[in-house]
C-alpha cells in the first residue's frame, strides 16, 4: 500500500498586485455593496407584500429589480476580491450601514410600493454618484462597473415610476422649486 504524505507550506504566499484600493476606495465600494444588498431586500419584501391595482406586473417586474441588485451586489463584492478588499455583505452590516429609506411593513398598496422602490431605487443611484469622482480617480476601472449599474438602476427606476406619472403633469422631486 502506497503512502501519502502531507507537505505543510512553510512560506508566506506573496502577490505582487499592480493595484490595491486604499480606505476611501474601499470604504466607497463597501457603502455601494451595503446598499445593493438593501434594495434586493427591500424589492424582495415588496414583492411578497405588495397588493392592488396592476399587482402582477408590479410583482414581476420587483423581479427585474431584486435580480439587478444581486447581480449589482455580486459584481461590487467580486471587484472589491480583485483590489484585496474584503466585502462585508452580513445582515448585521447591511442593516447598521444602508443609507436606503425603510421599506413599510406588512401588506403595502401597489402605489405605495412603487414609490417606495423607487426611492430606495434612487437612494443607491444617489450613493453610487457621491462616490464617482472619488472612485474615479482612484481606479477607472472600478468606476466603469458603476456606470453600468447607474444607467441599468436608473432605466428600472423609470420603468417603474412611469406607473404612477400622469402624463406632463408629473415632475421628479428634485425639480420642483
Amino acid at each position: 500500500m502506497a503512502t501519502t504524505a502531507t507537505r505543510h507550506r512553510t512560506s508566506q504566499h506573496v502577490s505582487h498586485p499592480a493595484f490595491r484600493a486604499d480606505e476611501k476606495l474601499a470604504g466607497h465600494l463597501q457603502q455601494i455593496l451595503v446598499d445593493l444588498n438593501d434594495l434586493a431586500l427591500q424589492g424582495k419584501q415588496a414583492h411578497w407584500n405588495a397588493v392592488g391595482p396592476n399587482f402582477r406586473d408590479l410583482h414581476l417586474q420587483l423581479d427585474e429589480i431584486v435580480d439587478a441588485a444581486r447581480d449589482f451586489t455580486d459584481d461590487v463584492a467580486e471587484r472589491m476580491r480583485a483590489l484585496y478588499v474584503v466585502p462585508d455583505g452580513t445582515s448585521a452590516r447591511t442593516s447598521a450601514q444602508s443609507s436606503l429609506p425603510a421599506f413599510p411593513g406588512g401588506e403595502v398598496e401597489t402605489g405605495e410600493v412603487i414609490d417606495a422602490i423607487v426611492a430606495s431605487i434612487y437612494a443607491v443611484t444617489g450613493t453610487v454618484r457621491r462616490v464617482h469622482d472619488e472612485v474615479d480617480a482612484a481606479d477607472p476601472t472600478t468606476a466603469d462597473l458603476l456606470h453600468s449599474i447607474l444607467e441599468r438602476l436608473e432605466q428600472l427606476a423609470w420603468l417603474t415610476d412611469a406607473e404612477r406619472r400622469t402624463p406632463g403633469a408629473s415632475v421628479p422631486e428634485a425639480i420642483i422649486a
